[in-house]
């Protein structure tokens, strides 16, 4: 089919997406309180703030807790998982946050086995360090860096990728694809032997309260809310939404769809029925109880969303 006919309903497709009246889903468990707690208790044995966020999301869901009470420190904003994220109007992402005072910004790709800006992250952050006396920490020689960051944005990925660029050693911390994957709250390790620096890994600590149902659904598409929290049904939508908005049709070579679509429902039962994604129920019928065989949604939903977060139906900024 071509691509004008394909795309000829395109202009009639959603420009807002109804949230249906739906409240912000509150993820604050009390790893991630006692996390908080004790990171603040902290701050006097740390040189530098490392936050860590979605490249996907530069601007959403970025907890305004750490600013109001870590930004006594350095602070360096890593955007990470750059691969997923379209970085065509990169400029435009750090004017904005050049704006917001976020002055120090680095995008990475942790999960990549030699990512060229991690061995850019020690020689910048001893620049920033430089920048700033370090009070009590004058006649220390060792650097300790707070690495901080919303759950399931690559924390632990960025230790472990520090670890093997600079000491050639393998990972010291977990690393999971749902958030809440690291619980142990500031972990001390070591990541560089010249200069000797060490990270204290913490947990992912969301905002208590999420500024708005959109910026708690992108937070939820990326992964950073567990899902059964907003429901894959809704994340799915949104997903869809998405994709149509920023003009990203490859879900539909993905999923051997005819043309793009605005239907969830439409868009599901074609994933389900290409990966054989079934569930057999029992229907009352006149004559008796019959086993029929229909799509399983949730799972065709789930394999939806897990194809975004792998990168699979292409790279996107959510902002």
């Amino acid at each position: 089919m071509k691509l004008y006919q394909a795309l000829r309903h395109v202009d009639k497709f959603r420009t807002v997406f109804d949230f249906g009246g739906r409240e912000v889903a509150h993820w604050f468990p009390g790893h991630m309180a006692k996390g908080l707690k004790q990171m603040r208790a902290n701050l006097k044995s740390v040189d530098c703030i490392i936050e860590i966020h979605d490249a996907r999301i530069p601007f959403s869901g970025r907890n305004p807790v750490f600013q109001d009470t870590l930004s006594a420190k350095p602070h360096l904003l890593i955007l990470n998982k750059m691969d997923l994220a379209d970085l065509s109007n990169k400029q435009r992402i750090l004017k904005k946050l050049e704006k917001e005072g976020m002055t120090h910004v680095l995008f990475t790709d942790c999960l990549k086995q030699r990512d060229h800006n991690i061995k850019k992250l020690v020689p910048k952050v001893m620049d920033i360090i430089a920048s700033k006396p370090r009070f009590n920490r004058e006649e220390i020689t060792n650097y300790c860096l707070m690495v901080i960051g919303v759950p399931n944005v690559g924390k632990s990925s960025l230790i472990n990728s520090l670890r093997r660029t600079n000491l050639k050693k393998g990972r010291a911390s977990r690393v999971g694809g749902e958030p809440g994957i690291t619980k142990a709250v500031l972990t001390k390790i070591q990541v560089c032997e010249r200069p000797i620096m060490y990270l204290l890994d913490t947990p992912g600590v969301l905002p208590p309260k999420i500024e708005s149902v959109e910026t708690g659904m992108k937070l939820a598409l990326c992964g950073t809310i567990l899902d059964h929290l907003v429901g894959e049904d809704i994340i799915a939508d949104y997903l869809l939404y998405s994709l149509n908005r920023l003009g990203k049709f490859s879900y539909v070579d993905k999923y051997d769809l005819q043309e793009p679509s605005d239907d969830i429902q439409h868009v599901l039962k074609r994933i389900a029925v290409k990966l054989g994604k079934t569930q057999r129920v029992k229907a009352i019928t006149g004559v008796g109880n019959v086993t029929i065989t229909i799509p399983n949604y949730t799972a065709a939903a789930y394999d939806f969303i897990r194809a975004f977060r792998k990168g699979e139906l292409g790279q996107v900024m959510l902002d």
